[in-house]
């Protein structure tokens, strides 16, 4: 029990750190973008004194510290500023976002736990026999297309040209769960990458699991073989897969920018594209630091499940 308050308390001073290095970084990347804010709000034809306006109420007059603590010490209190172009919180931002974001993450998540630890463990099985072949090169290929080209290629076939399921999102709004047929192509293209990942992961961590000593010398107990497979070999074969599932978590609730683009979906990722248009620098540095802190959590309980099934991996870190 010492050991893992020991573990946990670095594990939480590192998530600290790494809190305040994105904090610093996402202002140092927001400063050094090209252009002037006030100049690109003054409009097309900017005048001097409308500028300087700009610029006084935008307390670019003041140096980049003072603005760095006003704004550190805005996000100790939950606060992340209002936008430039509208005057709206920026947290509203993120919560007329949140919504469609979170529904197309909880549906692929959904499929893709079940499907690629189902499809590791059955490739696993049957190891450098047909069943296995046919996973490994199919994953192999899906993965091997982007998102982009694969949702582009679905929505051709399936929507236009087959009629089945709808092309985008537009007049839906944000209600997407009343209205499932718009969400079919977007979580198939979300689910194709991260599922192939998981299903070579847990694959690979299910052969190495069943190749073990332990796990022979289960069989000589004559221990069932669902119950050496499920029981004993897939915790281990899972602690690797929980960190490239926190990543694609992360992945998901940070707004898939190229999917929800595609299908006019207005998430999270539509709210940073549209921020950055606009060169709208709250909304941009608010969005990044929720999605830094976003990856630092699910890192932080990524390692926790692997110290949990294969606690030795924590005598190491």
């Amino acid at each position: 029990m010492t050991g893992l308050r020991s573990w946990l308390l670095r594990r939480l001073l590192l998530g600290a750190g790494q809190t305040v290095a994105v904090v610093l970084l996402v202002f140092a990347l927001t400063e050094a973008l090209p252009g002037d804010a006030a100049v690109a709000l003054a409009g097309d034809q900017p005048d001097p004194g409308r500028i300087a306006a700009i610029r006084e109420a935008m307390h670019l007059d003041r140096p980049a510290y003072e603005r760095l603590g006003e704004w550190a010490a805005g996000l100790l209190h939950a606060d992340l500023g209002s936008s430039l172009t509208s005057g709206r919180p920026v947290s509203s931002y993120l919560a007329d976002g949140f919504g469609p974001t979170v529904v197309l993450a909880a549906l692929t998540l959904l499929l893709l736990v079940p499907v690629g630890v189902g499809l590791g463990v059955l490739a696993a099985r049957y190891e450098g026999r047909l069943g296995d072949r046919l996973i490994s090169s199919v994953t192999l290929a899906v993965y091997a297309v982007p998102e982009f080209a694969l949702g582009v290629l679905l929505v051709a076939v399936l929507a236009l040209r087959l009629g089945w399921l709808p092309p985008t999102a537009v007049g839906y709004g944000g209600d997407l769960l009343a209205h499932p047929a718009a969400l079919v192509l977007p979580v198939a293209v979300l689910l194709s990458r991260p599922v192939c990942s998981l299903t070579r992961l847990v694959r690979a961590g299910m052969i190495d699991a069943l190749a073990s000593p332990y796990v022979a010398q289960a069989r000589r107990y004559g221990i069932p073989g669902a119950r050496i497979r499920y029981a004993h070999a897939l915790p281990h074969a899972l602690a690797p897969a929980a960190q490239q599932l926190a990543r694609t978590i992360d992945w998901l609730l940070c707004g898939v920018i190229v999917v929800e683009a595609l299908f006019v979906i207005p998430g999270l990722g539509t709210v940073l594209m549209n921020a950055v248009t606009e060169r709208d620098v709250p909304v941009i540095q608010g969005l990044a630091v929720v999605f830094g802190c976003t990856a630092v959590v699910l890192n932080l309980g990524a390692d926790l499940v692997m110290h949990r099934f294969v606690p030795r991996t924590g005598a190491a870190a």
